[in-house]
């Protein structure tokens, strides 16, 4: 499987109209006991779709669109189908239903070779506090980045310190610290590429992910 995550649920379905991803066969009637239904559904995070793979020993089917899936039993070879919205909402609703929301995702900026936050980062911090404060269980991830200025090791050691920085500025406002994980990447992850030694403010950040 590869590109966004692709929501994959196992169920042996009951009775279900299912019409086939291309031309005009539909299959329709009941679902064989021991058949399982798999949809390709946008990722609720990155808003994506991606694609995946399903095959058993006797063949594969490529689910490359939103709604996409695949009937997979023993002794048949997967069939590609297409489901519709109501279709999706009756067979995985209540699965749909228990996951958890996706994470609120910020970015604060910060000034060129400085672990101190850019005058618009800085006015992110109490929107970030009342995100997080909504969560009845807390889960902060903060990674810190840089530019491609300097070297690879002192770089990791720069990120690491914006992602503390900012860490600690979530504890001095009252979050729990057992609750915040933070880590860096250096320079290993920019937004925007770049050749070695450019700076790029856009590179010189910490990503925050609240869960």
């Amino acid at each position: 499987m590869n590109g966004a995550r692709a929501f994959g649920a196992w169920i042996a379905i009951a009775a279900v109209p299912i019409a086939t991803a291309c031309g005009p066969k539909h299959i329709s009637g009941p679902v064989p006991p021991g058949q399982d239904v798999i949809v390709l559904l946008q990722d609720p995070d990155t808003k994506s779709i991606g694609a995946a793979g399903v095959s058993n020993p006797l063949g594969s089917v490529d689910l490359a669109a939103e709604h996409d899936a695949a009937l997979v039993s023993s002794g048949r070879p997967p069939v590609l189908t297409k489901l519709s919205p109501a279709d999706v909402q009756r067979m995985f609703g209540d699965a749909l239903s228990a996951l958890p929301p996706p994470p609120r995702r910020f970015t604060l900026f910060f000034r060129f070779e400085s672990d101190e936050l850019t005058d618009q980062s800085q006015a992110l911090i109490p929107q970030i506090l009342a995100v997080v404060k909504e969560h009845a269980v807390q889960d902060v991830v903060v990674i810190g980045h840089t530019d491609t200025m300097g070297t690879q090791q002192a770089n990791y050691g720069l990120g690491l310190k914006r992602a503390m920085m900012v860490r600690n500025l979530l504890i001095s406002a009252g979050l729990n610290g057992s609750t915040i994980e933070a880590t860096s990447v250096g320079e290993l992850d920019p937004i925007v590429k770049t050749p070695d030694e450019t700076p790029e403010p856009r590179n010189r950040r910490v990503d925050i992910a609240v869960r």
